[in-house]
């Protein structure tokens, strides 16, 4: 016996809606400062500058790449995907993860071709262009911010805008020691700063899309605390088969097996089951199958005998 809680596709679509907009809004900011960060990191000699350059370049694959991934995600589920293309952003989130880390790479090499060298810098022209691009960031950031707790597609975008404000900082920071001390060095340990950063958070960001795409349990819920309320519900004798999985951004899908006595009321238990799921664990996609306990193996191993009601259940 199955029980399928069925999800509505029209607040997902708004909520998409709303993501796109703001993509739309940080990719023509950030595009906008792109050249002239570029044309000032060469005019200034400034590699620290080049590189966060680089990296607000990868800001705008980064978020044409996640608004492209909305658009694919927006289209409705197909009798030979079901579950629709909502992972076309958790893959988008992957490849945005990798770039990062690519990026991160080349900052870092390039900066350890930099140490010891003694060519010019102009260090108020980093302050100057730095500036902006912090600026521009930081407006970026507050745009996506509302998003990413709901996305990991939004997640991944705010992490590049994230961490290239914060290597603004850095930059800014490099070109006042530069201007003030003459300190040359600072430009090249800045970019491995920068690089560093860069590479933790396209750590977490891969781990993450990974971890769905495995099907892993979602990282807010606990699998045991689910299987132990489950299993505590009045006419419930076990539960066994548990698997718990990210279908796409918050869909959260579970299944189950659960062994229950004769005589009881399975399509109760199965109302009861659906409400417990949805309301305490926010699990809105749920597969149930009940198993009445034939009296020998409390945990039926599949040997159950199926109770005789209505076949299933959708709500």
């Amino acid at each position: 016996m199955h029980s399928h809680a069925d999800h509505e596709l029209d607040p997902a679509q708004v909520v998409r809606a709303g993501h796109a907009r703001r993509l739309i809004v940080v990719l023509c900011l950030s595009g906008s400062y792109l050249f002239a960060e570029a044309i000032g990191g060469l005019l200034t000699g400034s590699l620290a500058l080049l590189a966060d350059a680089g990296h607000l370049l990868s800001d705008v694959a980064s978020l044409a790449l996640g608004l492209f991934a909305l658009r694919i995600a927006q289209r409705p589920a197909t009798p030979q995907k079901t579950y629709g293309h909502t992972r076309v952003e958790i893959l988008a989130a992957l490849t945005q993860g990798v770039a990062l880390a690519a990026v991160a790479l080349m900052i870092f090499i390039e900066a350890l071709e930099r140490f010891g060298s003694e060519r010019e810098v102009h260090g108020l022209g980093m302050v100057l262009v730095a500036s902006g691009a912090l600026v521009v960031n930081l407006i970026g950031m507050r745009v996506l911010n509302a998003g990413r707790s709901e996305s990991i597609n939004i997640r991944g975008v705010w992490l590049h805008v994230a961490s290239d404000a914060l290597g603004s900082l850095g930059v800014i920071v490099a070109g006042l020691l530069i201007w003030q001390l003459g300190w040359l060095w600072a430009d090249p340990a800045v970019s491995v700063l920068i690089s560093a950063l860069v590479l933790f958070a396209a750590w977490n960001l891969v781990r993450d899309a990974v971890d769905i795409l495995m099907e892993g349990a979602p990282g807010s819920l606990d699998v045991e605390e689910i299987r132990e309320v489950l299993a505590g519900l009045a006419g419930v004798v076990s539960v066994h088969d548990l698997h718990v999985w990210t279908i796409g951004n918050r869909e959260i899908a579970l299944s189950s097996h659960l062994v229950a006595p004769p005589g009881g009321n399975p399509n109760e238990l199965l109302r009861e089951v659906q409400a417990l799921l949805g309301d305490r664990f926010a699990i809105q996609h749920t597969t149930v199958q009940i198993e009445i306990h034939d009296g020998d193996d409390p945990d039926c191993a599949g040997a159950c005998d199926l109770p005789l009601a209505d076949p299933s259940i959708v709500a």
